[in-house]
């Protein structure tokens, strides 16, 4: 999955060399969402997560490299959700971590990152996906057929 459009840009799985560049990119996420994210300890879990994760048929993790740089990411999980009537089969897949770094936004990379998950998403043979949109990316989400729940998310610390 390399896009030859462009030379010195490749979307490709995720490999172990980019753990780092994935948790950093993850810290990017949130720091531009506005949530704090000092402390090491959820980003040393972030690492160990991914790490778990990298070779799991159930997780979709994906990389743009910019001449061998890590610019932008994005990931897709399998989830077993209980069957309902928009996917009766029971399970979904949830769309997350979709982040460019900031120096290589607006090059169109956290784009290509999505469309590797959403190309991924689409060979599980699942029928649904799913994910949390911040206002700056709903367009993209919107333009590939993604559209705003009636029923947003709410979350709790337990």
């Amino acid at each position: 999955m390399t896009d030859v459009r462009e030379v010195g840009v490749a979307v490709r799985r995720a490999r172990i060399g980019d753990v780092g560049a994935l948790v950093a990119l993850r810290v990017e996420m949130f720091r531009s969402m506005g949530s704090v994210t000092d402390g090491e300890r959820w980003a040393t879990n972030a690492y160990e997560w991914f790490v778990d994760r990298l070779d799991n048929a159930d997780y979709g993790i994906f990389v743009v490299e910019q001449h061998g740089d890590v610019v932008a990411c994005a990931m897709g999980a399998i989830r077993d959700a209980a069957p309902s009537p928009l996917a009766p089969d029971g399970r979904d897949v949830l769309i997350s971590n979709v982040c460019t770094a900031p120096g290589a936004r607006g090059s169109g990379f956290g784009g290509r990152a999505f469309d590797a998950v959403l190309e991924w998403a689409r060979e599980t043979g699942i029928a649904r996906a799913e994910l949390m949109a911040t206002p700056s990316g709903q367009g993209i989400y919107q333009r590939n057929g993604f559209t705003v729940n009636a029923f947003p998310a709410m979350r709790a610390q337990l």
